[in-house]
């Protein structure tokens, strides 16, 4: 008789990454952000709000290596500052919005019957109002802060996160393994925790990166609109809003937020498309 553990597919396996040149590219920028978003503070030569160029949108030089902004500003401190709203703001809410996609759609998956009923329908009515203008009502309404940034981020995309994590999760739940546990006794805590979560976790940690992208680009719209990170801090998306007019005067104070945005969500992206793996048993 076939064991529990020659069954489990996933479970009683490990994943060994490889990555190509691409996705070693990708890593590198993603890594080079998080390091400036985590140690910002002590990188940046002027501090964000203080005027140091008295010719405004002043062009790059030795000693503002992006230029300055509309106000006289460095935008190289700005930018460098930036970083830690964009991706501290994007990574809270897209963690916050998959561990709670994630956990509801495996505890959906496995539970079934009315909760499943309950939860899809609810979550797919959340699912139809658009991003763009839930958010905007939504900041409008209450307010722009970091807390309300993270939480309405969050719950724009627990909606999606959910529908993914449960379609895996009930092809996981329909397999011999499961049942095997379900006639063992098991409780549904352990299915999902113990059966269920290793065999979606790769591909949940996929839908995460890409996820992140979304969200770096919801914020910066509207921190574009006016709607995201108060002055005088500034994300990417209020570094571009707030120099826009000066573009035919001074290009790179739009130019390189534009180009962070780019670099930062291209990266998550191509990392994501270049990570092969290779499956191999425990018992090698």
């Amino acid at each position: 008789m076939t064991s529990h553990i020659e069954q489990r597919p996933a479970v009683a396996r490990r994943l060994s990454y490889r990555f190509n040149l691409v996705g070693l590219l990708g890593l590198a920028v993603i890594l080079f952000w998080a390091f400036i978003a985590i140690f910002a503070h002590t990188l940046i030569p002027y501090p964000v709000g203080e005027i140091v160029d008295y010719d405004y949108f002043g062009p790059m030089s030795q000693q503002f290596w992006m230029g300055s902004d509309y106000l006289g500003r460095d935008v190289f401190s700005r930018i460098l500052m930036g970083a830690r709203y964009t991706v501290g703001i994007s990574l809270a809410a897209v963690t916050i919005a998959c561990f709670s996609g994630v956990v509801l759609g495996m505890i959906a998956a496995v539970a079934g019957g009315w909760l499943d009923t309950l939860l899809s329908r609810f979550l797919d009515a959340m699912n139809s109002i658009p991003s763009k203008l839930f958010g905007l009502v939504v900041v409008a309404a209450v307010g722009s802060s970091i807390p309300v940034l993270i939480l309405t981020l969050s719950v724009i995309y627990i909606p999606g996160s959910y529908r993914f994590a449960r379609a895996l999760a009930v092809n996981v739940n329909s397999m011999d393994f499961i049942t095997v546990a379900r006639i063992r006794g098991e409780s549904t805590l352990y299915l999902i925790r113990s059966e269920i979560l290793p065999n979606i976790v790769g591909p949940v940690l996929a839908d995460l990166g890409l996820r992140f992208v979304f969200i770096v680009l919801l914020l910066s719209g509207l921190s574009f609109l006016g709607l995201g990170v108060q002055p005088p801090y500034a994300d990417w998306g209020a570094l571009v809003r707030e120099n826009i007019g000066g573009l035919p005067f001074g290009a790179p104070a739009v130019m390189f937020p534009s180009l962070a945005i780019a670099s930062l969500t291209i990266s998550v992206n191509l990392l994501i498309d270049n990570l092969p793996h290779k499956i191999r048993d425990r018992s090698e």
